[in-house]
């Protein structure tokens, strides 16, 4: 449900909600940061930041924007190339289309080529005015001995793209076949692009990560844009370089399941061992899939329709225990030091699970499969955490029997009295942000000159009167999120200052904007067929003074319980002997308290035994 007019949204399946900000932080996984800069960007709105940037970080914006400019313009002339260029068509496009790419797929990629001519990209770029500073920074431009030359001269090029979908560097591939020529050159790194924290394909893959719950991880760019081509579009690319903890981080953002996809060579597969530890160390579930000898996933999805990668992919997958264990047990052979050492690295792989029950499923598994016992294993676990623990510096485990097998924890289902609070709280927020700016009448006592007490009719409205009486009693407000919105409703009393709703559903602490909009977004609408019918439907809002009144003594009532039982612990604790003073201070005030719940049940009516 998305309403306009309150600027809110809200899924009742999975009951999330908010403001825009929250909906691009749900939908494209931005951070809150992210998603104000994305706003502000797409609506031209300027940000002001709340410090005065230093001459440094002005600096890096000024380098980072012209580095962005100037990417832009290379990925168009790239692209333009192979469309309006004899050379590009005649080379840059053939490629791809000897790759076997559609035109929408070049299109969408945003594939290019740089011509092979010594400086004709750099010619073109400072005619159109780019300064040639920038051009060098982003490493399109190289200069040497006064004379400059264009870098991806020659080369296929592809476009490596941010979340955003902004141009951060480029990938260029060479056509020809001299081994002295480098097959890939990259951007270099700069204040834009940091390849150890980009995933190739990540922009285009990122919604379809998230809808299919899991994310397939490729070497090449050819190897995601052919996945793509073949229908499957959750895949991203490592860009080339090893796999860092920052690139899981990145698809942690989306999912925590991860598919990786080799190609079958040997030498690779072993190397990416590290590559599976750190997955499992950032707390994702890895699987790996190898494609048959020969095949990569470019060369796969080319000779299969989109149901026979999806099938093969299914029924390939395995677990990343059973994987290694097949890879080192070929190269264990018959040799029981080998296979010791093969456990031992398993064991090390399951050691940096940070969930401990998926460690003890693993533990089961491994042990289940060479047939050893459980406790050996466990034993050998803890040692290796403990270890790493002191390696790191760390806090080594509190707990190291966390791995041993526990029994079951007994649900809790009775609901406590701290939960009780919160829902009274709630409700009391509910109604300032619902009703807060509405009038409503209560009886009030003014004394006369004689000293004798009149009951007088007094109109307030709804917030003034919940903040008036929750100082008056001195409460405050537990919950961390709705005592943020009580606090900005009571300063802005103290200024005179009447908070609307949608302040609280724009605010900048996206805690208190979800649960604000979550408490505008009423599933329960009456039917207009009522009205038709003059049938007459009594409303929250038609009593709203017994609302509000009932809502604030519940609320105080069960403070009064909490306190009560807070004394009753103490009185035992105490030595009725030695501090029988302090007994009865706590005894006096526990029958103040009594008291006031007799008074406080009285007006929501209930009886006391």
């Amino acid at each position: 449900m998305v309403s306009p007019s309150k600027q809110i949204w809200k899924c009742f399946s999975s009951g999330k909600g908010g403001n825009m900000v929250s909906f691009l932080m749900e939908h494209e996984h931005f951070s809150y940061v992210e998603a104000l800069r994305w706003l502000a960007s797409k609506y031209q709105i300027p940000i002001k930041e709340e410090r005065e940037q230093t001459a440094e970080e002005i600096q890096e914006i000024s380098i980072r924007e012209n580095l962005s400019v100037v990417n832009e313009f290379a990925r168009n002339h790239f692209a333009e190339n192979i469309t309006d260029n004899k050379q590009g068509r005649a080379i840059g496009l053939a490629y791809f289309k000897e790759r076997g790419f559609r035109d929408d797929i070049i299109h969408k990629f945003q594939l290019g080529y740089c011509l092979d001519e010594s400086d004709g990209f750099t010619k073109k770029a400072l005619e159109k005015g780019y300064k040639l500073e920038y051009l060098e920074k982003a490493g399109l431009t190289k200069t040497k001995d006064g004379r400059h030359f264009d870098f991806f001269r020659g080369r296929v090029m592809f476009p490596i793209h941010s979340v955003a979908g902004k141009v951060l560097g480029f990938g260029g591939r060479t056509l020809k076949t001299e081994k002295s020529v480098a097959k890939y050159f990259n951007s270099p790194e700069t204040e834009l692009y940091n390849k150890s924290k980009i995933l190739y394909g990540l922009f285009f893959a990122k919604n379809s990560i998230i809808k299919n719950d899991r994310c397939f991880l490729v070497e090449g760019y050819t190897d995601v844009i052919s996945m793509h081509q073949s229908g499957i579009e959750n895949v991203v690319a490592s860009s080339g370089t090893a796999l860092t903890h920052d690139q899981i981080k990145l698809i942690k953002r989306y999912t925590d399941n991860i598919t990786i996809l080799y190609d079958g060579d040997a030498a690779g597969i072993r190397a990416s061992f590290r590559g599976i530890d750190m997955i499992l160390e950032e707390g994702l579930n890895v699987k790996v899939v190898l494609f048959p000898d020969g095949d990569d996933p470019d060369s796969f999805a080319k000779k299969h329709s989109h149901s026979e990668i999806e099938t093969y992919i299914k029924d390939s997958s395995k677990d990343f225990v059973v994987f290694k264990s097949d890879i080192l047990l070929k190269e264990a052979g018959g040799d029981p030091i080998r296979k010791a050492d093969l456990i031992r690295d398993i064991i090390t792989s399951i050691s940096v699970i940070p969930d401990a029950i998926k460690r003890q499923v693993y533990l089961r598994e491994c042990a289940t499969m060479f047939g050893m016992e459980e406790q050996v294993l466990i034993t050998e676990i803890t040692k290796l955490r403990r270890n790493k623990s002191n390696a790191d510096s760390r806090t080594p485990d509190k707990n190291p029997a966390i791995d041993m097998p526990v029994e079951p924890v007994k649900q809790q289902t009775a609901v406590t009295d701290i939960d009780v609070l919160y829902y009274q709280e709630y409700d009391l927020i509910r109604l300032m942000l619902q009703y807060g700016l509405l009038s409503i009448r209560f009886d009030s006592f003014e004394v006369d000159d004689e000293g004798r007490e009149h009951v007088v009719e007094a109109e307030t409205s709804v917030v003034q009167l919940i903040v008036h009486e929750i100082q008056s009693d001195e409460i405050e407000i537990e919950h961390p999120v709705l005592k943020i919105i009580f606090d900005e409703y009571r300063s802005g009393l103290e200024e005179n200052v009447f908070h609307e709703v949608s302040y609280f559903i724009r605010h900048t602490d996206a805690e208190v904007a979800r649960l604000s909009a979550d408490i505008m977004s009423d599933i329960h609408e009456i039917s207009p067929n009522w009205t038709e019918q003059n049938v007459r439907v009594n409303k929250e809002v038609d009593k709203l003074e017994q609302a509000v009144m009932s809502c604030l003594y519940s609320l105080k009532n069960t403070r009064v319980i909490l306190e009560m039982k807070k004394i009753q612990q103490e009185i035992e604790r105490l030595d009725f002997e030695n501090q029988m003073d302090d007994i009865l201070i706590l005894m006096a005030r526990q029958k103040k308290l009594e008291e006031a719940k007799i008074q406080f049940s009285q007006k929501l009516g209930r009886i006391i035994i």
